[in-house]
């Protein structure tokens, strides 16, 4: 029983970091319907700007303070880069076929992946300490500090994503053009700020969850995006992409599916419990686990 309880502590931990990145897919497709199939590098790119804000600003000792200064500049960098991708490749094909977009966002994510193994090197690189480091023992099982952190700082960051969306003047704004982008034109609202701020919002949750993972996993390469992405879009789907709880719902569970799998069937099928996932839910529920069925007039 305590390996069961052992296995559930990692698979929340686990599931936290794609619950973050998959609150960007959500918030995108709930936007314009386009899956940012270059959100999965963006995750990257915010771990690297981590990693080198850690180097930059070397402390003697860790501290949650500097932890959380480096997560900050982290989603305030991705923060900008998603408005950039989204001005400079998505707008101008807005209007375009969903082909378009689909092949301009893998354009995008090839794009990253390869900058990023220009720009940083091919070779993995460590991340450091930047929190202090504590073992907890309840029971049987084993907590760390930073399951511990990425857990709680998951949960926050999905609370404050909801409150934003349900109680502000811009929340409320991405609601309309969520529910009708042409409409909400003609009401007056400026539809290229908001989904400028969208992008934003998702691309700084991604940098979040790379840095949170770089803590747990001290190792970041420019490769790394490309599974956890995928995962991720799964866990969306899992949810009902479009659906914010949902994201946070569906990530969870397959940090849970993937631990679980690995600890009692095999690692082997640790990344295809996903996928596996995704077909069932193709298949019996399209709409995800919170999603609702949308009828569209032909």
């Amino acid at each position: 029983m305590s390996t069961f309880f052992q296995q559930l502590v990692n698979g929340l931990s686990l599931g936290s970091i794609y619950a973050l990145i998959a609150l960007g897919y959500t918030m995108v497709y709930g936007i314009l319907r386009l899956i940012n199939f270059a959100h999965g590098d963006i995750y990257m790119v915010g771990a690297y700007v981590g990693y080198y804000a850690s180097t930059l600003f070397r402390a003697e000792e860790p501290s949650y303070a500097r932890a959380l200064g480096i997560m900050v500049l982290s989603m305030v960098v991705c923060a900008v880069l998603g408005v950039l991708i989204e001005r400079f490749a998505y707008r101008p094909v807005r209007r375009a076929a969903k082909m378009t977009s689909l092949i301009t966002a893998i354009g995008v994510s090839l794009f990253l992946e390869n900058g990023g193994q220009l720009l940083f090197g091919a070779d993995p690189k460590f991340f450091p300490s930047n929190a202090p480091h504590r073992e907890f023992n309840v029971g049987s099982v084993r907590l760390t500090s930073e399951q511990l952190t990425v857990f709680v700082v998951s949960i926050i960051l999905t609370l404050i994503l909801l409150f934003f969306i349900q109680s502000t003047k811009t929340g409320k704004a991405m609601r309309a053009v969520s529910f009708n982008l042409d409409a909400s034109k003609l009401m007056g609202v400026s539809t290229d700020r908001i989904i400028a701020i969208t992008f934003a919002l998702g691309s700084a949750f991604a940098a979040a969850a790379g840095v949170l993972v770089a803590m747990a996993i001290p190792k970041v390469d420019p490769l790394m995006g490309i599974l956890s992405g995928l995962k991720a879009f799964v866990a969306a789907v899992l949810g009902g992409i479009g659906n914010v709880p949902g994201a946070l719902l569906g990530g969870l569970i397959i940090g849970m599916a993937e631990v679980f799998t690995v600890g009692y069937l095999s690692p082997t099928y640790r990344d295809a419990i996903a996928f596996a996932i995704l077909i069932a839910i193709l298949l019996f529920r399209p709409q995800g686990i919170l999603g609702r069925v949308e009828k569209e007039k032909v």
